[in-house]
């Protein structure tokens, strides 16, 4: 990135400049033409300049070449002799001349904003990929002080003026300027006196007005300022929204809010008051001219100095004279604005040490094992505070052994993890790779040949398998193939991005480097995957996963095709086992106390939002079917009774209660607004209820389950009106709601529910406890009998994480982390803490299964984790102890337990 703006633009689009310029230039005639022939029709055909005589005709559209008079018979060289035309022809032709050149100067002002935008955009384009490209080249240290949300504010928001700018950098000036200059031009040509005026005029404009509006950047910059730390503000309260909450500092964090609001507004109340009185003069200054013109020029055509005509010709050529003017003056106050945006923009994106290019450059291809240890020399660093990490370390990391770190409290560990992939850097000393220092090896081996995780598992918002195949999406491994239109966009997209400087990669080929991880296709990554997730325990999270999750019959038609056999093996094993009662399952004919008011109301499930539970009180139709069954006031007042016994219930409770886990129909927040309605509709006739009201307290009994809550609210009465009602809701479905509802079928797959609800076509009882996990096992039993648990396992992959993961514990998160690297099946494992939120006692489990898991098929990588837990070390060949950034001990378990030193203590205590 050049530090000036101009040679950046000039240096990445001077081509399409000077072409620009050449169209320009090419203009002007058109224009100049177009301003003269406003007084030819004026003194010609209008006033009769050259018509004496009724019959008079003069010629139009003559073409001549006047030739030098140093050439012999020098006469002029006529291309065409034109047209010989009457008064009233000559005032039709020259309109429509007039007409043509406006057409003309039209397509010429189309045509150049169209490309100076397409250019302007292609650079922005140019400019926010550099911005991101060198955000990827950061050294580590970098991201300890930026905020993410000012990154992405600036490269989203603050570069957005400079792509309307770059077209116009070069472009503008010279347009609107030659445009000035043709007008005022021609205005001297007309009168002298008027043009010195004119150009006096433009002078005081062009020269008080930009010196004013200095102001205004300085103010304009201070906004961006302020408004960039505002949106690094409120990024951090999305980050530490759960710090928040849990300190009670929400009022905290709204006055410092407000604050940062209420600077900004003084500084834009300030800039907005300053750009208006510039405005004024400028429009002031701009009106003024007319008025001279007005004057002086009449009172020269009065003395006959000036023709009507060329006072005409004069004041519409002046009208055309400020708007270039002003927007010359614009052009100025935005070349300063966007200097000052592009010098923050570069001071910001300018570091130090950045990474070079080539060590990140695409590496198609295999990439060869490290067959050699992996050295740290002599090595030191410290964190941005100037506190020592580590202290001269020195060690080798070999091939194919299993090595436990080991630190004291501030130790330097995890920092050492961190120094072997590279995320700290040195002060002093180097880690290298067969003689070669690890700053300058490209990420190609780096990124592909050792693989990392942490206890700080941070993932990409999507599906699990996106984040489980993101350590192998190193280079398009194929590309997609594309037919007829779907192949010219897509020669239109690499063209684009060839212009714009950006890499012409296809995102939507293939980029799972199979042969990286000894695969052949998807079908044996996914076996990896089984085996990863396995490893980690968190192959039973995924298939629960896929359970909950309803499926698309076209991708995964496996599980449509066995659900209804699924649903009659669960039926015979549960009477088999005695189990029958764990579930109710859906009858037509019979009201399932298992599940809510509402699905037995509907006996579907709902496709879309019209007959959603949020919606379904509010639903015209279904509201006529409760009115017809004399449901509407039964469910009201089973509302108001439900709302009563939680009142009286939980009120008293605190907010984070473990009860209102399972008050499935109300949150804590609830509770007083529903005390209040409870106060207000007492005694309160049905009829006389706010609609508002009532829908409130029905959406309470729609919630309502008897052996979950227990409230004695449904008789077998009330039960046999809510089936009838049912009945009839099906009966009358009007065709708009046909498709809103998918009724359930006992021999049928219902699209829209989840895996587990229609293996089970009921629901689970609540009168045991342990009913749903019992209920679980017996299902993934029933599916691996007919082999459709990997189809759910698939289902499951398909999981969106949310961002950062949070949709996943912070324990499933750890495990996803540390499948993945597995799944790299790289030369060197780094494992930083990164089990640390799993129960002690799972730990040894887990880290057994994962070293295992790393030597499947014969595989001997080195498996370098820092572990939590000291008494872990035993399990591994060799332990490396670190106090206070320095190697203390190194050797086997039983060596370090003889000497009795650190290692021994830490063991003890």
């Amino acid at each position: 990135m050049d530090k000036n703006l101009a040679k950046y633009i000039w240096r990445h689009t001077s081509r399409h400049q000077i072409w620009i310029l050449f169209i320009i230039l090419l203009s002007m005639p058109t224009y100049f033409l177009s301003l003269d022939l406003p007084k030819q029709i004026v003194n010609g055909p209008i006033q009769g300049d050259g018509f004496n005589t009724p019959d008079a005709q003069q010629v139009f559209l003559r073409l001549v070449i006047d030739l030098p008079d140093w050439l012999s018979k020098a006469e002029p060289f006529v291309l065409f002799n034109g047209f010989s035309l009457d008064r009233l022809q000559m005032l039709m032709a020259l309109s429509g001349a007039f007409l043509v050149l406006v057409i003309i100067n039209g397509l010429f002002k189309l045509y150049i904003n169209t490309f100076k935008g397409r250019l302007g955009e292609r650079m922005l384009r140019r400019l926010r990929f550099q911005l991101i490209d060198r955000v990827l080249r950061f050294p580590p240290n970098v991201f300890k002080r930026v905020k993410a949300a000012e990154v992405a504010t600036m490269v989203k928001d603050e570069v957005e003026p400079l792509g309307g700018f770059i077209g116009d950098a070069f472009v503008q000036p010279a347009f609107l300027g030659l445009q000035a200059a043709t007008a005022l031009f021609f205005i001297l040509l007309q009168n002298v006196w008027l043009g010195l005026l004119a150009a006096f005029m433009v002078g005081i404009q062009g020269v008080v007005i930009p010196k004013m509006r200095r102001r205004l950047i300085r103010l304009g910059k201070e906004r961006q300022l302020t408004a960039r730390q505002l949106a690094g503000r409120v990024g951090e309260i999305v980050d530490g929204i759960s710090s928040i909450h849990v300190h009670d500092t929400s009022n905290y964090e709204r006055a410092d809010v407000a604050d940062r609001l209420g600077r900004i507004f003084k500084i834009r109340y300030d800039l907005y008051q300053w750009k208006f009185f510039v405005k004024f003069l400028n429009n002031f200054l701009a009106q003024v001219t007319p008025f001279l013109f007005y004057a002086i020029g009449g009172y020269l055509a009065l003395r006959g100095q000036l023709d009507i005509g060329q006072l005409i010709a004069v004041i519409s050529a002046y009208k055309d004279l400020p708007s270039p003017i002003k927007d010359l003056i614009d052009w100025d106050q935005q070349r300063i604005d966007v200097q000052v945006k592009y010098a923050q923009v570069y001071e910001q994106f300018h570091v130090d040490q950045i990474i070079e290019p080539a060590i990140q450059d695409v590496t198609s291809g295999p990439v060869a094992p490290i067959k050699t240890p992996i050295s740290v020399v002599n090595f030191s660093a410290s964190d941005d505070s100037g506190a020592r990490l580590l202290e001269n370390i020195t060690l080798d990391m070999r091939p194919g052994e299993s090595v436990a770190v080991i630190g004291t409290a501030g130790g330097g560990s995890e920092a050492l993890a961190d120094t072997l992939v590279r995320l700290v850097w040195p002060e002093q000393g180097r880690v290298s790779i067969n003689g070669e220092d690890l700053l300058f090896l490209p990420e190609a081996l780096t990124g592909r040949r050792t693989a990392y995780a942490s206890g700080d598992a941070f993932l990409f918002q999507g599906t699990i398998y996106d984040n489980l195949t993101y350590v192998l999406k190193h280079y398009p491994v194929r590309e997609r193939v594309y037919e007829g239109a779907a192949l010219a966009h897509r020669d239109w997209e690499k063209a684009e991005a060839l212009n714009a400087g950006n890499p012409d990669h296809d995102l939507h080929g293939d980029w799972i480097d199979y042969a990286t991880i000894g695969v052949d296709g998807p079908d044996e990554l996914f076996t990896a995957m089984e085996q990863t997730l396995e490893a980690v325990q968190f192959s039973d999270d995924v298939f629960d996963l896929g359970l909950r999750a309803s499926v698309d019959e076209k991708v995964h038609p496996a599980i449509p095709e066995h659900i209804v056999a699924a649903r009659k093996a669960l039926r015979t094993r549960l009477e088999e086992e005695n189990l029958a009662s764990l579930v109710t399952s859906f009858d037509a004919a019979l009201y399932n106390a298992e599940a809510t008011v509402a699905e037995n109301l509907l006996f579907g499930t709902p496709m879309g939002s019209e007959l959603s539970n949020v919606n379904l009180a509010s639903n015209a139709y279904f509201r006529s079917v409760l009115a017809q069954a004399g449901l509407d006031e039964a469910l009201y007042r089973m509302g108001v009774e439900i709302a009563r016994n939680a009142v009286e219930l939980f009120r008293d409770l605190p907010p984070d209660h473990p009860f209102f886990q399972q008050l499935g129909f109300m949150t804590a927040d609830e509770i007083p607004d529903y005390q209040a309605l409870l106060q207000r509709l007492q005694d309160k006739p049905f009829a006389q209820v706010a609609e508002a009201d009532s829908k409130r307290m029905m959406k309470l009994a729609f919630s309502y389950v008897e052996p979950r809550y227990r409230f004695g609210l449904l008789d077998q009465e009330m039960m046999d009106r809510i089936v009838a009602a049912r009945a009839a809701f099906h009966d009358n479905l009007p065709e708009s709601l046909k498709g809103a509802i998918e009724p359930y079928d006992a021999e049928g797959y219902n699209k829209s529910a989840s895996i587990l609800d229609n293996v089970l076509f009921g629901r689970i009882g609540h009168r045991h406890a342990d009913a749903a996990d019992r209920i679980r096992a017996i299902v993934r039993s029933v599916l691996d009998d007919l082999d459709v648990s990997r189809d759910v396992v698939r289902v499951g992959l398909e999981f969106n994480v949310g961002v950062g993961g949070r949709r996943l514990t912070s324990v499933q998160r750890q495990k996803l982390h540390v499948a993945r690297a597995l799944l790299k099946r790289g030369d060197f494992i780094i494992l930083n803490k990164a089990l640390s939120s799993v129960e002690q006692r799972t730990q040894e489990q887990l880290v057994r299964s994962v070293l295992g898991e790393a030597a499947r098929d014969g595989r001997k990588p080195a498996v370098i984790w820092v572990l939590s837990n000291p008494n872990l070390a035993r399990l591994f060949d060799r332990v490396v102890v670190l106090d206070r950034g320095t190697a203390v001990e190194d050797g086997n378990y039983d060596q370090l337990m003889a000497r009795k030193g650190v290692f021994a203590g830490l063991l003890a205590s």
